[in-house]
């Protein structure tokens, strides 16, 4: 639609109910004696793989890179789901067309060869050839043979596991809590305070510690937070700490729930007084000191710092996450109040792979977020904690998935319920 009085043209969607296989493939091919198709030169071929669909039709599922020039190329090794190639169904035809690459896009066909999953997994124990048949040359010439081989040169299946099989297989999520308490947050009974508690609302500080740790206590089993503030001088010498336990026992430092951290938070608020250098790398060394302790996968941690943002020790926080990117843990960042935060965007790294001292981060493990993103204008807390809650969270699955793998470590079976 959209031209009045004129039929634009109409689209076709297929649909099908895609299997639960969660099997990824990685395979090489390399092709021998391809015809040539260039003037100049010989061919530049590529293969396209095409999964065939309950209909009868088929669609594709992969393209290779280009081989320039050479009628024997080697591609590169490549991975796809199982269930892009043949949707779970290993005697489904997989078509493989061979084709010559031209800069104009009017790609030349050289031949085609079918086979299955089934068949291509028999390569895991032998090599298998693909004679390419191009049908026009076959009508036309007697003595066609065929247009080249294609060899399959490795075949390697493996499960794709999920955040989930992790959390039914026991893995347990461990989350702490650092709290900013310098003194550029303003004083704790002034109304523009970031820690003000004004009888009708909470804090930017308690809205993000409520937000972000009611969901994360629901993967914790024990319920039980360890919770720390830094930059504040606390009693009863009035030392400078940068990891006091918010409710006072070094111990144990943790708390009940997120409603003990907010309890423990308040009540240090009232007997800290608000100071100051802003470091990071302490808490961070602390979370990454336990991390170590437990490496099998049995155990990942979650730091989860709430900050205004104007951060002291830059060079060794940096380090300490480079430190800490090899271990079981992820640290969450959330930014209340008004300061530009590109020092937490450089500790995020999304865009550029964290560094120190020439070391980089083995993986991305920090995620920030800037909370005044969240606040919603209709006044609607609820909804603006939901956002921020699903945010902050986004990242966590996957550095936990990417932690393991970089272990080879798989879930344990979960015991039958």
């Amino acid at each position: 639609k959209g031209v009045p009085g004129k039929r634009c043209g109409t689209i076709l969607l297929l649909a099908e109910e895609l299997s639960n296989c969660r099997d990824i493939v990685t395979m090489q091919l390399c092709a021998n004696k391809l015809d040539k198709k260039d003037f100049f030169g010989k061919s530049d071929p590529f293969l396209v793989f095409y999964r065939s669909n309950e209909d009868g039709t088929f669609t594709i599922c992969h393209k290779t890179e280009v081989v320039k020039n050479t009628l024997n190329p080697v591609w590169q090794p490549f991975t796809i789901p199982v269930r892009a190639l043949c949707n779970g169904d290993y005697d489904r035809t997989v078509k493989i067309d061979v084709y010559d690459w031209d800069r104009d896009g009017s790609h030349d066909f050289i031949g085609e060869f079918a086979t299955s999953y089934r068949e291509l997994s028999r390569a895991q124990s032998q090599f298998t050839v693909y004679e390419v048949l191009n049908p026009r040359k076959k009508c036309k010439k007697k003595k066609y043979v065929n247009s080249g081989t294609v060899t399959l040169l490795s075949f390697s299946v493996e499960s794709e596991f999920t955040f989930v099989d992790y959390i039914r297989g026991g893995t347990q999520l461990n989350f702490t809590v650092a709290i900013d308490f310098t003194a550029s947050n303003g004083l704790p009974s002034q109304p523009t305070s970031l820690h003000y508690v004004s009888p009708y609302q909470l804090s930017a500080y308690a809205l993000a510690l409520k937000a972000v740790g009611e969901i994360i206590q629901d993967y914790d089993s024990d319920k039980l937070f360890p919770a720390y503030g830094f930059g504040a001088k606390v009693p009863p010498d009035g030392k400078i700490s940068h990891h006091f336990p918010l409710n006072n026992n070094v111990d144990n430092p943790s708390c009940a729930g997120i409603e003990g951290v907010l309890e423990s938070y308040l009540q240090s608020l009232r007997t800290v007084q608000l100071y100051g250098p802003t470091n990071f790398a302490p808490v961070i060394n602390q979370v990454a000191g336990t991390a170590a302790q437990v490496t099998d996968g049995s155990q990942y941690h979650v730091l989860l710092i709430i900050t205004d943002g104007v951060i002291s020790d830059m060079l060794q926080t940096k380090e300490a996450i480079v430190t800490a990117s090899s271990l079981p843990m992820s640290i969450i960042i959330v930014g209340v109040g008004p300061a530009e935060f590109e020092a937490m965007e450089e500790l995020d790294g999304d865009e550029v792979r964290l560094s120190s001292r020439g070391r980089y981060a083995e993986r991305d493990i920090v995620q920030f977020v800037p909370f005044r993103d969240y606040v919603d204008d209709s006044g609607n807390q609820v909804l603006s904690m939901a956002r921020l809650a699903k945010d902050v969270l986004a990242e966590i699955p996957e550095q936990l998935l990417s932690y393991m793998k970089t272990r080879d470590i798989k879930p344990r079976r979960a015991d039958p319920e």
